[in-house]
This record gives C-alpha cells, structure tokens and sequence, in this order.
C-alpha cells in the first residue's frame, strides 16, 4: 500500500513513518521540516499534487500544532490560525480535486469551542465528512520527541526528571487526560488504513488509550523510576480547563491500545 504522510516530522507523523516502512509499506514523506518547498500553506505545488495522484491514501497529519505550552502560547495569534487555515484549504481543495482516500487528524480538543486549536479541529472534521475521508480523533499522543518548543508534557517531564533531578509542573497537577503511546497510534492509523473501503465514514473514530489519569500521576510513575523531586505549581490547567471529553468506543471493533501508561512511560524514559 503506498501511503502519503502529510507532517511527517510531526509527533504522530514521524513516528508514523517509521512504523509504516518498519511493516514494509510504501511511504512518501511531506513535511516543510525536511524541505522547504514542502509548504502546505502554499497553494500551488506540482509535486504534492503528483505524491497524491499517485499514492493509494493520505494521513493528513499536518497542523501547526505542539503541546500545552505550546498551545497555550500560540493558539489565539493571528500566524497560528491562518498557517493552519491555509494547510487546511490548500490540503481538502487537492484531496477534493483527486477524490483521494484520506484521514483527517483531529484531537479530542475539537469538542473544545473556546479553543481555537479545538475550533479549527471541528472545521477540519466537517470538511473531511464533506468529502468522504476518515476521521480519527487523538487523545494525547506522546513518544519520542526532538523539539522542546512543541514537546508535550511526558516528553518535558521525563527530560526534567532524568536531566535535572527535578519535575517542575505548569499545574497542580489535578487536571486529568487520556493518553496514547505513539506506536499504538501508529497501528490503529495502519488498521484504518487497510481496511479504509469497509469502514462507515460518519463514525467518529477515537484513538486513545480509554483511561483518565491525572498529570500528577506521571510525576509520581516517574519519581518512582528516577527518585527525583517533584514540585507542582500554584494553577489549575488553562489550556483545555480541565475538560473530559468521553472518546467514543466504536473502534474497538478493529483496534484497542496495547500499552499502559506506566509500560509506554517506561520505554519513553529508556529513550532519554
């Protein structure tokens, strides 16, 4: 099968790669982190139109798009929402123009209005129902990650625990989520993928691992495996407000995680 990853040096999107050509598929990389002239926010580019033509789907991964920090920072500026505009429009015209079999990324902030990351989310899974693609929602995907501006807060606390000694949260901690080792996310995106034809495109598809945990339960998995300190900051969570947005379990009938927290942060903290 020849797959197009559409933000391959993403977090989902890099591991992605590997996992695909690791199972011996056929993988054609687009990422502006590689090259230049691979700008999704450009309208025109011969070349990807090609890479589409030809392939047989299209993870559309693509998104300006990092952790909380990150999110928090930069979701509400004017370059964040209009970068992300453009891939979008530039991106579903040419998936439109070539009736290409697709899936749309999304994230379980999509249910988030006040989010801006969250609203651009929700658009993009109405164009891609429009059109016919595939949506798979993503809680919280973590894995093995190089830059420390989008890291998510696995990556910065395993960092901080084997580096420094010291865990020091953005939060009290409280706040709870759903996460999902990379790999396992990586496997579901292949199973949807091969069996794309057969599946009901107006299902939500949640890719996540079905478990609420709080993030004060990473520091303590860690502190556990490293003995380092953990200091939690006097805030609440202001990036998704604590919000706990139930996954829908209708992918279950073809895929289920295989990795706990505690076994995917301990081969995260190996890496490191």
């Amino acid at each position: 099968m020849k797959h197009l990853v559409l933000g391959s040096s993403g977090q989902i999107g890099a591991h992605l790669v590997k996992y695909l050509q690791d199972k011996g598929e056929q993988v054609t990389e687009y990422d502006i982190e590689y090259k230049e002239w691979q700008d999704l926010r450009e309208a025109y580019n011969p070349t990807l139109e090609s890479y589409i033509d030809t392939c047989d789907i299209v993870h559309f991964l693509a998104f300006d798009v990092g952790g909380a920090k990150y999110l928090e920072k930069n979701q509400n500026k004017h370059s964040f929402i209009t970068n992300n505009m453009r891939i979008m429009v530039n991106t579903f015209e040419l998936l439109k123009t070539y009736n290409k079999p697709f899936i749309f990324a999304s994230s379980q902030m999509a249910e988030m209005g006040y989010s801006s990351y969250g609203m651009l989310k929700a658009l993009g899974e109405k164009i891609t129902h429009d059109l016919g693609g595939l949506v798979v929602k993503f809680w919280n995907v973590y894995g093995y990650e190089t830059d420390p501006q989008k890291s998510h807060v696995i990556t910065d606390f395993i960092k901080m625990a084997k580096h420094d000694g010291v865990i020091k949260m953005r939060t009290d901690g409280t706040e709870s989520r759903q996460f999902l080792y990379a790999d396992d996310a990586c496997e579901a995106l292949l199973i949807l993928a091969k069996k794309y034809k057969k599946l009901n495109k107006t299902k939500e598809y949640s890719v996540t691992n079905f478990e609420w945990n709080k993030i004060s339960e990473i520091a303590i998995i860690l502190d556990i495996l490293s003995s380092c300190k953990v200091i939690a900051a006097d805030r609440k969570d202001e990036t998704q407000l604590n919000a706990m947005n139930e996954p829908n379990s209708y992918i279950k009938k073809y895929w289920q995680p295989k990795t706990s927290l505690k076994e995917g942060i301990m081969k995260l903290y190996n890496l490191y």
